[in-house]
């Protein structure tokens, strides 16, 4: 009798990934489903045809599915998209924060509502995604790594999954180079292997500031300095994040954006790149979720990393109230409110949490 084959729907983009992710398992014996999903894209903004769901990345996707022989379906999820991932994006923006549009969407579409789709709809066992990170098992609990590309890591993107989810989440690309997965497409004649990367945030068009102006109409207001004095005109808060050096139109720098006054519509700047204002010793962070919850004892001395380039950092994790503490050895820099700090132990992804 022969043993059944496994269902497995990979979220295939049109990009070089997600197609030798699907090409893998199909080799690998799985009964491999693809689904391109549509999100939502404004009108004007610079979008050239490389987005991760224009016509042209369907039309990718479609023939990839065919070389490799596995049926495919196009699916849209741009007013849930819409909804969970711009629109918290604006808020968020707009109360003065800076938020990873990406984390919200891996954990409200890519490993939620796709989640659920593939499972409800296709009844896959399993989905797969092309990004770069290591999953293994040990005991009854899933545990994520770093992948082999350091380059390319996207564990600070999935820090919101649940043991739930990952039983039923296949990452085949954690032991590959990116060099390699574009040799494998090439020598599987997959016409995306030498397609471009797409953006990071991949509905902001070519310009982030374009975008914020368009859907926030910021206000102009000064630029001071400590003292407060006026050195200039800024174009609208919403436009600037903590640290930010580049953009400022000042002369005599290099300038530090070290505050902001909401209610008088200012915008602090420094000459001084260690200045008080951009250091942080110590955040506080909430929405905090910990992949092995039960293996989870505070205070619990690990790494923790603010920003997704960034490098982990020695730290503290206490328990305060309903939020958590983190106490770093040593300041970091331009800590800002709606950012993530995510924790690490050695390779391991232990979790992490929105900066408050």
């Amino acid at each position: 009798m022969s043993k059944i084959k496994k269902k497995v729907v990979v979220g295939m983009s049109g990009g070089v990934d997600s197609s030798v992710v699907a090409a893998l398992l199909k080799k690998q014996g799985y009964e491999v489903i693809g689904v391109f999903m549509q999100f939502w894209y404004p009108e004007g903004l610079g979008y050239g045809e490389n987005r991760c769901c224009s016509l042209e990345s369907w039309q990718e996707a479609r023939e990839v599915a065919r070389i490799i022989g596995i049926e495919i379906h196009k699916v849209n999820f741009g007013r849930q998209f819409k909804k969970e991932v711009v629109d918290d994006y604006l808020l968020k923006h707009k109360n003065g924060q800076t938020p990873n549009p990406c984390i919200h969407c891996n954990k409200q579409i890519k490993f939620g509502l796709f989640l659920n789709y593939a499972k409800t709809v296709f009844g896959a066992d399993y989905i797969a995604t092309g990004h770069y990170v290591k999953m293994k098992k040990s005991g009854s609990q899933f545990k994520l790594l770093r992948p082999k590309d350091k380059n390319k890591d996207q564990t600070y993107f999935l820090y919101n999954l649940k043991q739930e989810q990952l039983k039923h989440i296949l990452f085949p690309l954690g032991d590959y180079k990116k060099d390699e997965v574009r040799a494998l497409a090439k020598k599987l004649k997959l016409p995306v292997h030498a397609k471009a990367d797409s953006q990071e945030i991949c509905f902001v068009g070519n310009n982030r500031e374009d975008f914020l102006r368009c859907y926030l109409k910021p206000k102009i207001g000064k630029i001071l300095d400590a003292a407060g004095n006026e050195l200039g005109q800024h174009q609208g808060l919403v436009l600037y994040t903590l640290g930010q050096r580049t953009g400022l139109g000042l002369g005599g720098g290099p300038w530090y954006v070290c505050g902001f006054d909401w209610r008088k519509n200012n915008l602090i700047v420094t000459k001084n790149s260690r200045d008080n204002r951009l250091l942080s010793k110590e955040i506080v962070c909430k929405d905090v979720n910990w992949l092995n919850k039960k293996e989870m004892k505070l205070p619990l001395k690990c790494q923790a990393q603010i920003r997704y380039r960034g490098r982990a950092q020695m730290c503290q994790v206490i328990k305060s109230s309903r939020d958590f503490k983190v106490v770093f050895d040593r300041p970091q820099y331009a800590a800002m409110s709606g950012q993530s700090v995510v924790f690490y132990h050695g390779q391991e992804l232990l979790g992490g949490g929105v900066i408050v």
